[in-house]
């Protein structure tokens, strides 16, 4: 069942993106914008700068990159998980890219067409 294209369903999905933010780094997301076209539901995030990110950029680079990597892949299974315990979508695939740069993240969710 693919959701519906209103406020209520935006909040849910801003609630459970935060609330993994908050769990995974202490601190929730600046601002967010979620858009709904039939299965593929859109998440555009800006971040706050986590400190230990600041220093890690600081002293290895490298480490700070991979970090970003693992926590981004974690980031997609609990959110999957909060969405899968509070609806019934179907979920397909859960598709996140990460700039470290300009704190901005792009999210998608594909819901599996039945």
């Amino acid at each position: 069942m693919f959701p519906s294209n209103n406020n209520e369903t935006k909040k849910l999905i801003s609630h459970a993106y935060n609330e993994v933010s908050k769990d995974l780094f202490g601190i929730g997301t600046l601002s967010m914008k979620v858009s709904i076209e039939a299965n593929v539901l859109t998440l555009q995030a800006k971040h706050r700068r986590a400190p230990r990110s600041i220093v890690l950029e600081g002293e290895v680079p490298s480490l700070k990159q991979e970090v970003d990597f693992h926590l981004s892949l974690l980031y997609k299974k609990k959110l999957r998980q909060k969405l899968e315990e509070r609806t019934d979508w179907d979920i397909e695939a859960v598709l996140r890219d990460y700039d470290a740069a300009t704190q901005k993240s792009f999210t998608n969710i594909v819901l599996r067409e039945t």
